[in-house]
């Protein structure tokens, strides 16, 4: 849904929670490490490759840098081994090293360059560094061999930090889930799996990106009622005249909220439903019989138990006690909703002969009742949050909640000239790093929002490097003589997102590996979650909203409603979270041939109440999470949110502006990275376990 990290961590996040990262100058590696550090906004466009042959000559030439470096780890006597010249130096090349970083930068061009040539040649070079990376570190005995000599050496005698006993031992346990400790002939076959998941893990997702840029339908002008002039004036027109709908988000939120005529939300959400269909069935169907595969391989009965082992809940059973018990719990509510919003249609709505909501209808009765019953339309409330002054009022808010400072200007030389820079500094004037900011739309750009780590913050004797970080979205932009507006989503979207780039920004680590984001995945939400109540607090709306025309904040009678509505279709909204939770967990339990569309089918009609399932509805084959980093794991949104809403709840009460509380928040959570368990930086917040009890409070289940 929101985070993103790209993949070249990931092929080594199963043998030590890696992060991306750039390198810094450091002596430690060798000659042949020598890092840049990144000290101006003048050097951050090196970090990204400009031409077809710089990406082919990245490549050679920082293989061959990586793989000295390994020979010279691996070449170390069992007796010499110190924590220096085996942990860390092992931490500085799958986290520092020029690969990693330019590995990243080739990921993001990929994904966010506007020429589709530079695309394809990033998207090749990330494949071919996929397979050196599962050669020379994620499947090479040799590398596990040196560190478990330095395991059952020197580390039980060396004075070390908890942080860095943390990094031993989570590495040693990720050493075994790979598969190293496996005869040859097993390890080989794993080797081979995950080099050909990498590949399909990659085609899938960028499947999603280019078909987003492609799919639409066309319509008269008749089939545009009830969308606005600006909006209407900005759309693109076939030869005949007709009118072209996008799938981007802007367009298709627009439309699937505002439009009267049925047939266009219908046809819109057709071709919404099916990005990147059969493509990406065939794929996802390759994905689950070579994930389970692998799962047998390495021990476990099934990828979902594998892929849940080393996280927070630890066991599918957990997971799915928790999902059953919180679906049991919003059935009667959303089966109230539902009564409630059709009990009076509007006009152009039907419901099935079953009595049931058609789903290219649900938005739009959603957003019509609370034009009718609360005077809200959220194409009026855009107004009030023109995109710039948005941006700046809510960094403002972080300004004064996490004691940081920002400064934003326009930044040349990189793929687009929409980016922007955002420089990170403390209150008395040190820099965290930068952020770069690429939140509008184009043709072939990643479709989602995220936030990807470029850069780790890392502190090395008492000094840290700058963190470089970049923010995507796909906000409306500029129609007409209207400026940029956010829907009242996409502010909510944008600090969400911004929340992981502090987090980021503000969790330096000594471990290169557990910088920022690199915690486990059922709780990186959890910060990002958390900040986006802020938006639901009337002090914070008021101070963040500006009418583009006329200067004033939002009415007090339109911030009360909004506040009001804030549950109103929770029970709605959390079944469709709990369905894509419960997708991911069932598309990955045991079996190798699993119907991705069956499987779909049983489970919307079975947690889904008053919806009916269209039968031209392919959710799975543009549900990126499925791959990468998350697989299983989707119910970690969910997961996180229990413990987002606690720590919002206590936070709360101190004030949101409060950089008291703020500063022990980023004390107790965010400077620890990855370097803690998570259950004991919640308890170091709280003074307590966690509890649901602002989580049901906040549904409106208590």
């Amino acid at each position: 849904m929101k985070l993103v990290i790209f993949f070249l961590a990931l092929l080594v996040a199963s043998l030590l929670t890696v992060s991306l990262g750039f390198c810094m100058r450091k002596e430690s590696m060798g000659p042949e490490l020598q890092y840049p550090f990144i000290t101006s906004a003048a050097e951050l466009p090196q970090l990204f490759p400009k031409t077809i042959e710089e990406i082919e000559r990245w490549t050679t030439d920082y293989t061959g840098q990586v793989t000295q470096a390994v020979d010279a780890l691996i070449a170390i006597s069992a007796s010499q081994r110190t924590f220096d010249n085996t942990a860390r130096a092992l931490d500085d090349i799958t986290s520092l090293s020029q690969l990693v970083i330019r590995g990243n930068g080739m990921h993001i061009v990929e994904y966010v360059h506007p020429d589709e040539a530079m695309r394809n040649a990033a998207h090749e070079a990330v494949i071919k560094l996929q397979d050196f990376w599962i050669d020379t570190i994620a499947a090479n005995k040799k590398v596990y061999a040196a560190f478990k000599d330095y395991y059952e050496g020197a580390y039980k005698t060396e004075k070390l930090t908890d942080e860095q006993r943390y990094f031993i031992e989570e590495s040693m346990r990720d050493f075994k889930r790979v598969g190293l400790h496996l005869p040859d002939e097993q390890l080989a076959q794993v080797k081979e799996l995950t080099k050909q998941l990498a590949v399909l893990s990659q085609q899938f997702e960028r499947n999603i990106a280019e078909d987003m840029g492609k799919k639409h339908i066309t319509v008269s002008k008749d089939g545009l009622l009830g969308l606005d002039d600006d909006f209407i004036g900005s759309l693109k027109r076939t030869d005949d005249g007709n009118y072209i709908l996008g799938v981007d988000y802007p367009t298709y939120f627009n439309v699937i909220k505002n439009c009267r005529v049925e047939q266009t939300r219908k046809d819109l959400y057709h071709a919404f439903g099916n990005v990147a269909y059969p493509e990406n069935e065939i794929l996802l169907k390759e994905v689950i019989a070579k994930r389970d595969e692998l799962a047998h391989l390495l021990g476990f009965e099934s990828y979902a138990d594998y892929d849940i082992d080393n996280q927070m809940a630890k066991t599918v059973s957990r997971v799915e006690d928790f999902l059953g018990g919180l679906m049991l719990r919003l059935k009667p509510k959303a089966q109230q909703e539902i009564a409630r919003l059709t009990a009076e249609l509007p006009e152009s709505v039907s419901l099935t002969n079953d009595g049931l909501v058609k789903p290219w209808d649900l938005s739009f009765i959603i957003n019509e009742y609370k034009k009718k019953h609360y005077a809200l339309d959220d194409r009026k409330i855009a107004e009030y949050f023109p995109t710039q002054h948005t941006i700046d009022q809510l960094l403002d808010v972080y300004r004064q909640f996490l004691n940081i400072d920002f400064e934003i200007s326009p930044i040349k030389n990189l793929w687009h000239e929409d980016v922007q820079l955002v420089k990170v500094l403390t209150r008395d004037g040190n820099q965290l790093g930068y952020l770069l900011l690429d939140i509008y739309p184009r043709p072939g750009k990643y479709s989602h929002a995220a936030q990807a780590t470029i850069f780790p913050g890392v502190i090395r004797d008492g000094k840290r490097t700058n963190t470089v970080s970049l923010l995507m979205a796909n906000f409306p932009k500029p129609m007409g003589d209207k400026p940029a507006l956010m829907m009242r989503m996409d502010a909510s979207t944008f600090f969400h997102e911004f929340g992981h780039a502090m987090h980021a920004m503000l969790g330096a680590t000594d471990m290169a590996a557990f910088s920022g984001i690199s915690v486990k995945r059922d709780f990186v939400e959890m910060p990002s979650q958390m900040l986006e109540d802020w938006l639901y607090d009337k002090a914070i709306l008021k101070k963040i909203t500006y009418h583009y025309q006329t200067g004033e904040p939002l009415p007090d009678d339109i911030i009360d409603s909004l506040i009001e509505l804030k549950n109103f279709t929770t029970g709605i909204e959390l079944q469709r979270q709990g369905l894509l939770a419960i997708l991911s967990l069932d598309y990955f339990k045991p079996g190798m041939t699993k119907d991705p569309y069956g499987i779909l089918k049983e489970q919307f009609e079975t947690l889904i109440d008053g919806q009916q399932f269209d039968p031209e509805y392919r959710l799975y084959a543009t549900f990126g999470h499925l791959m990468g980093a998350y697989g299983a794991k989707y119910y970690g949104y969910l997961w996180s949110k229990v413990f987002a809403l606690d720590l919002f709840d206590t936070i709360k009460k101190h004030g949101l502006l409060n950089g008291q509380i703020g500063q022990k928040y980023i004390d107790a959570v965010l400077s620890k990275g990855g370097s803690k368990d998570p259950n004991d930086l919640l308890v170091d917040f709280l003074g307590r376990q966690p509890n649901d009890t602002a989580f049901l409070r906040d549904l409106g289940l208590d």
